[in-house]
């Protein structure tokens, strides 16, 4: 079987979920669940993206984000090979925890932004883990709901600012509306060829990002243009650290991990040397 198509362009909005090597649990207790939040923050924080609603269930996640630069795979692998490592570490044990490859659903925003959120908070419900959405602390409805301080890497506010300006207003909107979707058909009518969760025109639009190698999207971009140059010549061209480590990411060919660990950096904080330095001239 062929592998999913991973189309990755600024700005694009994924359904993503990944699940257990045998559809075991990933998470056996609730400092694995606190352990893998932690990560998550670290991942959106360093890469940039908008968390716009998660959920752990038992053997599987749900997230619903946005990715500002084109770094879905390598946020996804930072997320689960670190969460992995973890977990082993902690469990004394080794091998793969997660299944395969996840899945990313491409999302229009448009049409799904609520429909989608909605979904992802109920799944506990759905599952008969808890009766109330509000009941289950390992998803963001708490959060979005004003029931909790939301942790500063998820993004409630897109999600609140389709119910009202007035956020108590939207809470209680949103509130509303999650329980009113307990009796709701399933979204999943609208997704295309396992990819794309819109309509025929979504779809187009969507492909057409791809330009004239939309035939080929299962090439690595690394193949499809000249090898960069590599970490030591940017740093010897750049004037300082920060224009290298900008110069780095914005050749496409590594992720902030392998930047961090030349420069010997945490990768959040290279995600954040890169949104705050603007691309250098090189001397090379």
């Amino acid at each position: 079987m062929s592998r999913p198509l991973r189309i990755e362009f600024p700005g694009a909005f994924y359904h993503v979920t990944s699940r257990g090597d045998r559809r075991e649990a990933i998470y056996e207790d609730d400092d694995d669940r606190e352990a893998f939040l932690g990560i998550l923050g670290q991942v959106v924080e360093g890469f940039g993206w908008h968390c716009h609603a998660y959920c752990q269930m038992t053997n599987h996640y749900h997230l619903f984000v946005e990715t500002p630069e084109a770094n879905l795979s390598k946020g996804m692998r930072q997320l689960n090979g670190v969460y992995t490592q973890a977990s082993n570490r902690r469990h004394g044990r080794s091998g793969h925890l997660f299944e395969g490859r996840y899945k990313a659903i491409l999302v229009d925003s448009d049409a799904y932004l609520l429909e989608l959120s909605r979904y992802i908070v109920l799944n506990p419900v759905r599952a008969g883990m808890v009766q109330d959405p509000g009941d289950w602390r390992w998803s963001s409805y708490r959060a979005t709901a004003g029931l909790e301080p939301a942790p500063p890497w998820l993004t409630t506010n897109t999600v609140l600012a389709a119910f009202s300006r007035k956020k108590r207003q939207a809470r209680e909107r949103y509130r509303q509306f999650v329980h009113d979707g307990l009796g709701a058909t399933g979204i999943w009518s609208g997704l295309i060829k396992q990819v794309f969760l819109g309509d025929d025109g979504f779809v187009e639009r969507m492909q057409s990002k791809l330009g004239d190698e939309r035939d080929d999207v299962q090439i690595p971009k690394m193949q499809r243009r000249a090898p960069a140059p590599t970490l030591a010549e940017l740093a010897e061209c750049a004037p300082n650290r920060n224009a290298a480590i900008v110069a780095a990411h914005a050749t496409g060919a590594y992720s902030y991990t392998e930047i961090g660990a030349f420069f010997g950096l945490h990768f959040a904080t290279i995600g954040k040397i890169v949104r705050k330095t603007s691309r250098p001239k090189l001397r090379c």
